[in-house]
């Protein structure tokens, strides 16, 4: 569960840096890249959530 977590924080982090000093000039380009960055993000952090709850799921049977 570290290494999701580890993953994630790195990926917040290369998002900030990129939208502090590596941004695309054209506009409308940098929105599409922020959005599908963004879209990343969220689709990872629903699967973290989903892995944590099947880890909650098997403990509560055994």
């Amino acid at each position: 569960m570290k290494k999701q977590l580890y993953f994630y924080i790195a990926m917040i982090v290369a998002f900030i840096v990129y939208n502090q000093f590596f941004q695309v000039q054209d506009e409308q380009m940098n929105a599409i890249i922020n959005i599908l960055f963004a879209s990343f993000l969220f689709l990872y952090i629903g699967y973290i959530a989903y892995l944590v709850l099947k880890k909650l799921k098997d403990t509560g049977k055994k």
